[in-house]
This record gives C-alpha cells, sequence and structure tokens, in this order.
C-alpha cells in the first residue's frame, strides 16, 4: 500500500487496541452493520447466479467497514451520491433490505419501484440521491447540490453538507476535475471520497494514475486530501467526520482516499482471472470483518457467543429480504413508459414490441 496518510500515526499509537474509548454499544452496531452488508452482498451474489436479479452488479464485499465508517461521519440531513457499488450504503443510509433486494430484483416494491434496479438505489427522503450507472456521473450533480447548500444557508457546524463517493477510476475523468475545480473556486461544502480498492475493472492504480495517491490529486486545486485505511471503521470515520466538519463551518472541500479491498472481481461476472492465487490470498488475509469481530473480542465488547447471535440475525434478516423480493409482484408492462418524465410530454412513445409501426387504418 503505497504511501502514508496524514493522520495515520497517531492511528498508529491506537494500533494495540484501535477500539480504546468508543462506546461499547457504538462499536457493536458497527459490527451489525457491517455484517449486514456482508450477508446482503453474499445473498445478492447468490441470487444473481439464480437469474434473481439481472443486469450489472456490484458488491461491497470487502469494503464494509469503509462503507459503515463513512455512513457514521454522515447526518441524517446530510446528501450522499455514490457511484453503482451502492448497496452497502443504502442499508447503513436506513433503506429496509427487503425493499433494496426487491429492487434488486426489478419488482414493484423495490426502493425505486424495480425501475433502476442494482445500481440507481434511491431514496430523497434519506436523502440518498443515487446509485449511478455511469462512472463520474455522480459528480457533477453532487456538486451542484453543495452549490445548492450555499445559495441556501450561511456556513456554521449545524449545516448540511454533501458526500461523493467514486472509484479510484473516475479520478482519471475530465468530470472529476471539473467538478472539483468548481468546489474549490465556489467554496462548496462537499467531501469527494475515493474508494480505491487498487484496480479500475481489472487495471491496477499504478498503471492508470500519473500520481496513484489519488489523495493528492485535490492539491492543483487547493483542496486538502487524506488517505485513511480503510480496513478501519474507526480511521474512516474520523477521517470523514472532520472533512465534513470542515465543509460545513468553512465551506471547504476535502478529498479523502480510503485503501480498501475488493474480495471479488468487478462485478458479479468477473471472475478476476487478472489475480493471482497468491495475491486472492493475501487479500483475504486483510478481511475487514473477521478482523473488526477478533478485535471486539479480544477488547472484551463481544464474545464469540454474542458475535455469533448477531451473525445468524443478520443472516435472517436477509433470508427475510429475499422472500420479500420474491413475493413482490413484477411490475406490469402497461406501466413501461410511465416516470419517463417528470411531467406529461406530448406524442410521448408508447408502444409496446410488437405493436404495429404505423397505426392501423393510417392509409385510409
Amino acid at each position: 500500500m503505497p504511501g502514508r496518510a496524514r493522520g495515520s500515526v497517531k492511528r498508529a499509537a491506537a494500533a494495540a487496541n484501535p477500539t480504546a474509548g468508543e462506546p461499547p454499544e457504538v462499536l457493536i452496531d458497527y459490527y451489525r452493520r457491517m455484517a449486514l452488508i456482508r450477508e446482503f452482498e453474499t445473498r445478492a451474489g447468490e441470487m444473481y447466479t439464480k437469474a434473481k436479479i439481472g443486469g450489472y452488479c456490484h458488491l461491497n464485499l470487502g469494503e464494509e467497514a469503509t462503507v459503515v465508517g463513512l455512513m457514521a461521519a454522515l447526518r441524517p440531513t446530510d446528501y450522499l451520491f455514490t457511484n453503482y457499488r451502492d448497496h452497502g450504503y443504502a442499508l447503513c443510509r436506513g433503506m429496509e433490505p427487503g425493499p433494496v433486494m426487491a429492487e434488486l430484483f426489478g419488482r414493484v416494491d423495490g426502493v425505486s419501484g424495480g425501475r433502476g434496479g442494482s445500481m440507481h438505489l434511491f431514496d430523497v427522503k434519506r436523502r440518498m440521491l443515487g446509485g449511478y450507472g455511469i462512472v463520474g456521473g455522480q459528480l457533477p450533480p453532487a456538486t451542484g447540490a453543495a452549490l445548492a447548500l450555499t445559495l441556501q444557508g450561511e456556513a456554521g457546524p449545524d449545516a448540511d453538507a454533501v458526500m461523493c463517493q467514486m472509484g479510484d477510476g473516475t479520478t482519471n475523468i475530465g468530470a472529476f476535475h471539473e467538478s472539483l475545480n468548481l468546489a474549490a473556486i465556489w467554496h462548496l461544502p462537499i467531501v469527494y471520497v475515493v474508494i480505491n480498492n487498487g484496480l479500475g475493472m481489472a487495471t491496477t492504480v499504478e498503471h492508470a494514475a500519473g500520481e496513484p495517491e489519488l489523495y493528492k490529486r485535490g492539491c492543483s486545486y487547493r483542496i486538502p486530501g487524506e488517505r485513511a485505511d480503510g480496513n478501519d471503521v474507526i480511521a474512516v470515520r474520523e477521517a470523514a467526520t472532520a472533512m465534513l466538519q470542515r465543509a460545513r463551518t468553512e465551506r471547504k472541500p476535502g478529498l479523502l482516499e480510503t485503501m480498501s479491498v475488493r474480495l471479488r472481481g468487478h462485478s458479479v461476472v468477473d471472475p478476476a482471472r487478472y489475480r493471482s492465487r497468491e495475491e486472492t490470498a493475501e487479500l483475504r488475509s486483510r478481511d475487514p470483518l473477521p478482523a473488526f469481530r477478533e478485535q471486539l473480542i479480544g477488547a472484551g465488547v463481544l464474545d464469540a457467543e454474542a458475535a455469533h447471535a448477531i451473525d445468524s440475525a443478520v443472516e435472517r434478516t436477509v433470508a427475510d429480504a429475499v422472500a420479500f423480493a420474491d413475493a413482490s409482484p413484477e411490475p406490469a408492462p402497461d406501466e413501461l413508459f410511465s416516470y419517463a418524465y417528470a411531467t406529461e410530454v406530448p406524442n410521448t412513445p408508447r408502444a409496446m414490441p410488437g405493436d404495429p409501426v404505423l397505426p392501423v387504418g393510417w392509409d385510409d
């Protein structure tokens, strides 16, 4: 893992007991959330192989500590924009597992009525505004949301902020640099978060980025950057909280890079043959979920029996979510064109597959 994060020295001091000083109920909640994401994503992968889920499906397996740490830093009134690897964020933002799974299944009881699927989870009440399938598609609207907050209110500790999550590959596209530049010159309350799992699809960061320490890429816009250990839920929360606080009170954007692991391929259908067996084994040795479980047991926060009870509970929760999704009806064909536009538009196409191209009797 190249480079060293700012703040890593103070974290190193707590390395012997990284959970010291944290309320036990908070740590247990973090473990429960991480376990829920792991079980949900594992079952989502199974459901994809059973053709219950179609289209693309990208999982947070191995990134649970990063997801939970970032969401712990957000307030309920903050705005969240994510990329297509969004299931864990939706769960931590308070979206129920059943409707989230139903959305993956494309069913009417899904969070978007089955119209968005895996990559487009959305809940305006919880201020999770996507789920974007296009690489970097979330950056301009997230930056726009931060501009709207700036126009609506004054800076301060109680002000809302925006978090915009992305993968490492997104830092190479134009919208990344354009968005950071605008955030800098307009002093926007936004934190851009790069989840660096080492690979943009199958290409290593070192082969794709002239500056592989991605948190430094904000320097040309005078945006403070920091790198955090994505396998340490507390380190991620602390770094994100500090950046969000600066965004709220000083209207200064931030760029946070979390070093994480991706235990599976880029998507469910990617066998990850570009990894050697040795590399795969090394990545699994850094799996954050069992490591966090052992930390909590070692600190006396949990015992093996309590950890097993949490694991069993989330297994039942996700099994219920799958059953809920299975029982949800398919969208009706006559609803195919609903919500294509926010308001009614003249001459909107409504022809169904198999309908004649021209209406019957057009040449009478």
